[in-house]
């Protein structure tokens, strides 16, 4: 089974997570952020995410901090703000992160890269793919292994999803969330393209008319 599958189930499972288990959230209601299972991690945690956790579940699951999740998307959408759309490439190899990028992109007018990632695509000009973006946005740093490796050699700031098992050495700036549902990756996204759009004035909590599932991918 997939892990994207199986992070379908643990976001159903996060559903039941109440309100009263995380702290209150200022952008989003926080029921928000657990519908979707946004906070429910791995088995599995790496020194790096620990900081992150909020609790473990007796089902071995590793629950996410919303707070901190929600701080780390405010980040990410001030530092992205700051670029010219086409000095943003925005990459997923994660299939649940295709339809989640190519949203986000066509909102922002951020470069995207939803097919195979292929080697070169940051270092080699010879090739068509070849692309010199001034910060990269990755949905996985595991999934996203080669871009992450090619932008960490042109020295290219990186900002990535990190669930709870993933190590964020060449990270500069970390997203900790659910990286491999559906649900989760879809909020990701819509929360930070909405906080991208409101500090460039081009909308508001109330203009903003696209949804989290707008941002979800479709088989």
């Amino acid at each position: 089974m997939s892990d994207e599958i199986t992070n379908d189930t643990q976001e159903t499972q996060g559903a039941q997570e109440t309100s009263e288990t995380q702290p209150t959230s200022a952008i989003n209601d926080v029921d928000v952020y657990l519908k979707s299972g946004v906070h429910i991690g791995s088995k599995f945690k790496t020194g790096d995410m620990r900081k992150y956790i909020y609790k473990s579940r007796q089902d071995g699951l590793h629950v996410l901090d919303v707070q901190k999740i929600e701080e780390r998307i405010k980040m990410a959408a001030k530092l992205l703000s700051t670029y010219s759309p086409e000095e943003v490439l925005v990459v997923s190899g994660r299939l649940y992160g295709k339809d989640a990028i190519k949203m986000f992109s066509k909102l922002t007018g951020f470069k995207f890269m939803e097919k195979r990632f292929v080697p070169g695509s940051l270092t080699n000009p010879k090739i068509r793919e070849f692309s010199e973006p001034k910060i990269l946005m990755v949905t996985d740093p595991i999934a996203d292994k080669q871009a992450v490796k090619e932008a960490t050699q042109q020295r290219i700031p990186i900002i990535a999803i990190c669930d709870t098992n993933n190590l964020v050495k060449n990270v500069d700036l970390v997203i900790p969330a659910n990286n491999k549902g559906r649900k989760s990756i879809a909020l990701v996204y819509w929360v930070l393209t909405k906080e991208i759009m409101k500090l460039k004035g081009l909308a508001d909590d109330e203009s903003f008319s696209s949804t989290v599932e707008d941002f979800e991918w479709k088989p």
